[in-house]
Order: C-alpha cells, then structure tokens, then sequence
C-alpha cells in the first residue's frame, strides 16, 4: 500500500494562524471528490469550523513540533503502510476511533510482513487490554488497546482502506455496533458534526 501524502503543515488549514510548539494539531486524510487523499492539519479550537468535500479516512490528534533542519520532508511524503502506521501509532498523537481500528489493522499486517514484533498484552482497567509491539528497525515500542477482531471491525476496516485507496465506500456496515467512524466514511467532510 503506497500513496503520497502531504507533511504536517506549519499553519492552520482553517484560520491559516501559524503553529506554535506544543499546539494541539489535528490531522485529517480525506479523499476528495477527484478521488485523491488529501490532508488537512488545523488547530484543536478550529475543528468545527472545517468544511471540505470529500469522505473522512482517519484522524488524530498531536502536539505541534517544528521540523528540525536536518529533517528531510521527502522522506515522509511517500506514505507505506509502515510509514502510515508509524505515523498515526506515534504516542504523542491521540488517536480517534476509526484511526485507532486502522492502527490495529495495520499491525496485524506489518506482523505478517516481520517489521512489527507482537510483545504480547497488558492489562489497563478491569477489562481492557493493550496490544504491545516493537517496530524491528527502531526498537520503538506501541501499545494501544486490543481489538476484538469481529466481522465488523473487518468491514469497517475493509471501508476504510476502499475510501483511503480509492475504491468506493459503498460497503455496508451493519447497523448494530456502528460508530460515528464508521458513518463519517460514507458521508461528506462539510460540517463540524461530520468532521468531528
């Protein structure tokens, strides 16, 4: 899976107000209506007032840090399943739902493919449990909450992954269990209640 993929800007999408350090940014990947991912970073405060065309693939949220000189911003643009994983698991970013299933879903692959190591669970409340896995190149550690892996999970995985790749989102989710996630794949990024 490869796409290119814009970095983190320096300014808000909405209010074009620059970034300051530590700023809580939100990330979007929507794929617009010429069928290309695009993504929009804007500040927290500036969420509800976002209005694009297009279907929501994933968000997140993360503290703004400026690239340092020696960053090349290249490298970042071609956008693996490896690279989106490491993006979107950085434990810096706060994670919505649909980008948490993406999360789950990409390690399960990168396991397969030996470039995420599972290093087993741990316990976080009574009954919520944590997948751990290291990245084999960096030794940097993931963990995040463990999914059921139901047939739901797989086919609103299987909408996102047709939106993020473009294909059309017209699979079904059933009904029972649907998140908001999972309806913001299927409708237009126009509004705050859409986007947020």
């Amino acid at each position: 899976m490869d796409l290119n993929l814009q970095p983190l800007a320096t300014t808000c999408f909405v209010s074009g107000e620059r970034f300051e350090e530590g700023s809580r940014v939100v990330s979007l990947l929507v794929r617009n209506p010429q069928m290309e991912v695009a993504r929009y970073d804007l500040l927290e405060t500036q969420r509800g007032e976002l209005a694009v065309e297009g279907t929501l693939v994933c968000s997140w949220v993360q503290p703004y840090k400026p690239r340092q000189k020696q960053e090349n911003p290249d490298r970042a643009l071609k956008m693996t399943a490896e690279n989106l994983f490491l993006t979107l698991a950085d434990p810096s970013n706060e994670p919505e739902e649909e980008t948490l299933r993406l999360i789950q879903f990409l390690a399960l692959m990168l396991e397969r493919k030996r470039i995420l190591r599972p290093k087993g669970t741990l316990k976080d409340g009574e009954d919520v449990y944590r997948a751990r896995y290291e990245h084999a190149k960096t030794k940097q550690v993931f963990d995040f909450p463990q999914s059921d892996f139901s047939p739901e999970f797989f086919l609103a995985v299987q909408a996102q992954l047709s939106v993020l790749l473009g294909g059309t989102s017209k699979q079904e989710v059933p009904e029972a269990g649907k998140t908001h996630a999972e309806s913001a794949v299927k409708e237009p990024v126009a509004d705050a209640e859409t986007v947020s």
